[in-house]
C-alpha cells in the first residue's frame, strides 16, 4: 500500500509540474495594443531618417578655426565671382567667426603665388602683383591699311620723291589727316628731301622696310603698266596719254641731304611735315 500511495503522489506531482510549465513554453498572448505600437516604431524611425538625408551635416570637427579654413579656401577657390563675408558666413557653420577666417587665411597666401585679395569688398584668389610677368604674352598687332592709305602709297613708290600736293593732285582727293603718319609709323614711307619750288616743300618715299614686305630686290622691280594690266588691276580703257612713271630710289629733285641750303636744324623737316597736318586739321 505504501508503494501505490506513493507512485500516485509522484504522478501528481509530475501533471502539476507539467501545467505550471506549460504557460512559460506556449507564452502569454500580447494585448493587439501592443502589437500595432511595435508597428508604429519603424515606420518613425524611418521618417527620421528621411528628414535627416536632407540635411548638410558639417563634421565633428568643423568648429575648429583650421577646418573653418579649409572650408573658405574651398569656396572662394570654386567660385566663378569673388564672393563678399555675407555669402561666405551662409556657407559656412552657423557662428564661425568668418573674419577672422578671411585675415589668417590672407596671410596664410601672402607668400605664394596666389593671393587672397579684396576687391569691393569681395574676395577673391588673383596672382600674385610679382609673378603676373608670367602671365603676359607679346603679339603683333595686325593692322589693316585703309584704301586711301594703300592709294598713297601706291602713289609714292611709283612717283617718288613726291610731296603732299602731288599726292593730292594724282589721287583728284585730299589726303586726310594722319594717313601720312601711319605709312611713317608702319616704316614704309620715309622724308626724302626738299624739292627746289616755293615754299620748299617735304618729300616723301619708301624705305627698306618696304621693299622688305613686299619681298622687292628695289624699288625699280615694282609691277610696271603691262604687268597691271595683265593682273587686272587697271581698268582695260585707260584715259588717253596714261603712263606708269618708272620709280626709282637713286636720287632725283626733291631728294638729297636738306643741305643745299647749308646744314638743317635736326629734326625740322619732321616739324614742318606735322605744321602741315595741323595747318590741314584748322
Amino acid at each position: 500500500m505504501t508503494d501505490e500511495t506513493t507512485l500516485s503522489e509522484a504522478e501528481s506531482d509530475i501533471e502539476m509540474a507539467a501545467d505550471e510549465q506549460e504557460p512559460e513554453q506556449n507564452g502569454e498572448e500580447t494585448p493587439e495594443g501592443d502589437i500595432s505600437g511595435e508597428e508604429d516604431a519603424p515606420e518613425a524611425g524611418e521618417a527620421e531618417e528621411e528628414a535627416a538625408e536632407n540635411v548638410v551635416k558639417f563634421p565633428v570637427n568643423a568648429t575648429e578655426h583650421a577646418q573653418l579654413m579649409r572650408m573658405a579656401e574651398a569656396l572662394l577657390f570654386a567660385a566663378a565671382e569673388p564672393l563678399d563675408i555675407d555669402s561666405l558666413a551662409a556657407r559656412l557653420p552657423e557662428g564661425a567667426d568668418v573674419g577672422a577666417v578671411i585675415e589668417d587665411l590672407q596671410k596664410t597666401y601672402e607668400s605664394r603665388g596666389v593671393n587672397l585679395v579684396r576687391i569691393a569688398n569681395k574676395w577673391m584668389f588673383r596672382t600674385a602683383d610679382d609673378l603676373s610677368f608670367l602671365m603676359e604674352r607679346e603679339a603683333v598687332e595686325q593692322k589693316r591699311l585703309s584704301r586711301a592709305a594703300m592709294e598713297t602709297l601706291a602713289i609714292i613708290a611709283y612717283h617718288q620723291p613726291v610731296t603732299r600736293a602731288e599726292i593730292e593732285e594724282i589721287r583728284g582727293v585730299s589726303v586726310s589727316k594722319g594717313t601720312l603718319d601711319v605709312l611713317m609709323e608702319t616704316g614704309w614711307v620715309r622724308l626724302r628731301g626738299r624739292k627746289r619750288t616755293p615754299g620748299r616743300p617735304v618729300t616723301y618715299g619708301t624705305t627698306e622696310d618696304f621693299l622688305i614686305h613686299f619681298g622687292l630686290e628695289n624699288v625699280g622691280d615694282l609691277p610696271g603698266l603691262d604687268e597691271l594690266k595683265a593682273a587686272g588691276l587697271l581698268d582695260g580703257r585707260l584715259p588717253p596719254g596714261f603712263d606708269i612713271p618708272t620709280p626709282s630710289d637713286t636720287g632725283g629733285e626733291g631728294d638729297g641731304e636738306f643741305d643745299d641750303e647749308g646744314a638743317e636744324e635736326y629734326g625740322a623737316a619732321l616739324d614742318d611735315h606735322l605744321a602741315q597736318e595741323k595747318g590741314d586739321g584748322d
